[in-house]
């Protein structure tokens, strides 16, 4: 039987080329929660009065939830497919999202201080569960696609969904001084409800999950195999997540994306308040500043990452970029002016940008049987940098004062040390 007859029996939807779009586009929306906070962190300093540890806990808030969020939902593929789960993760972001503008409505300026800092915090939390959409398009965009082209396939989703914290964050850098503060987070809103009811519009789970309920899985399992898809999944979540975590790889590759995406989010969230406060420059250059030249820049070229990842593999293309996350690294430690801090930004968020497709082009590769449970604890743990990192460059600002905003990033110095040893370990590994 045909492909088009096998769709046309079935009454299946979608194709590769459609999930693929899908997928990026739910994650796009909701992984803009990154930037929720950190361009307008310095507004939120000055009005409540918030030292630097407060300060880089709420420019991560989201970035908890949007980690922890990961495991349970992106296993949960396994067994139910990645609609369901990723529009859940959007509903819950727009749960906090609404929360946050009628506090500010209500109390922005005159009336909002210290005393509401827990409930800031707390919707951002909540906000940032759209995040989470990562670790589920990425099984969701994997059993779309065969293994030769996983590299590209998950270097587009990750490089096009990764855009959308930069260009939020230059689009909150410019309208916030027009529309206020308020406003400008109810245009949010606004955008992030019409990019959920797209979503739920073009949104199709792969074969198998349209099949397993009508046929039964092994009869599923044989009809996706003749329509093209390659991976299948184990079924039940606990069990994905465990044959996941009775893997050592799957740990070193939690170590690395620690790094490289938990680094990309900390420093989305950081780097217009970097830019803002110990450089000097006005909202608008330092939304640009930390937009387009860390965020979409690591993003962009994480799509180049995918497709040299495809050709040179993985851990080749992991250890050269995290030995560029260790020279901007070090660029951005030693100095305090502008031109040497510029190249040490481009130099970690090109390394970042390229280090995050490295690590999942390997994901499928060695935890072939069970996809959604290491996309999970890799796409999980590993984002938790990003809420781990940024209270830890508060700390250096409250010891060190402004020179600390400099001497902060002896931090990824360290991590980018350790990703290089352990991407070394994995090479060799693999020839045994």
């Amino acid at each position: 039987m045909s492909v088009n007859d096998l769709m046309k029996k079935y009454k299946l939807k979608g194709n590769p080329k459609l999930g693929l779009t899908a997928a990026t586009w739910g994650f796009f929306i909701g992984f803009a929660a990154v930037a929720l906070y950190g361009p307008a962190a310095k507004e939120f300093k000055t009005i409540m009065h918030l030292t630097g540890l407060q300060v880089g806990l709420l420019v991560a808030a989201p970035m908890l939830t949007g980690s922890l969020m990961r495991i349970p939902f992106g296993a949960w593929v396994d067994k139910a497919g990645g609609k369901k789960p990723l529009s859940i993760l959007l509903a819950l972001g727009i749960i906090g999202m609404i929360g946050l503008s009628v506090v500010l409505f209500a109390l922005y300026p005159n009336h909002l201080n210290a005393s509401d800092y827990p409930l800031i915090l707390f919707f951002g939390f909540l906000s940032g569960c759209g995040i989470a959409t990562f670790s589920v398009g990425i099984p969701q965009t994997s059993y779309w696609y065969p293994q030769s082209k996983q590299g590209i396939a998950l270097g587009l989703y990750g490089g096009l969904g990764n855009t959308a914290p930069g260009i939020f964050t230059i689009l909150l850098s410019f309208v916030l001084p027009i529309a206020g503060l308020a406003n400008s987070y109810f245009i949010w809103l606004i955008l992030l409800a019409a990019g959920t009811l797209i979503y739920l519009y073009i949104a199709h789970d792969a074969y198998f999950f349209q099949l397993v309920h009508k046929t039964g899985r092994e009869k599923a399992i044989k009809i996706s195999k003749e329509l093209g898809q390659e991976l299948m999944p184990s079924g039940k979540v606990l069990e994905s997540l465990k044959i996941s975590a009775g893997k050592w790889r799957t740990w070193a590759l939690v170590t690395l994306y620690f790094t490289s995406f938990g680094g990309f989010l900390a420093l989305t969230a950081w780097f217009p308040t970097y830019w803002r406060i110990f450089h000097g420059f006005d909202i608008e250059m330092g939304g640009l500043l930390g937009g387009v030249g860390f965020s979409l820049l690591a993003s962009f070229i994480r799509i180049y990452g995918g497709n040299l990842s495809d050709k040179l593999g993985g851990e080749k293309v992991a250890i050269g970029s995290f030995s560029l996350v260790l020279i901007g690294a070090l660029f951005l430690t030693i100095s305090t002016a502008f031109v040497p801090d510029l190249i040490g930004e481009l130099f970690i968020g090109a390394g970042m940008g390229m280090g995050n497709a490295a690590v999942f082009k390997l994901v499928p590769r060695y935890v072939p049987e069970s996809v959604g449970g290491a996309s999970g604890w890799v796409g999980g743990l590993g984002a938790f940098g990003g809420f781990a990192v940024p209270p830890i460059l508060g700390i250096f600002v409250d010891r060190m004062g402004l020179l600390g905003y400099a001497r902060g990033f002896i931090v990824y110095i360290v991590l980018a040390l350790i990703c290089i040893a352990v991407a070394y370990l994995l090479k060799g590994s693999r020839k045994k």
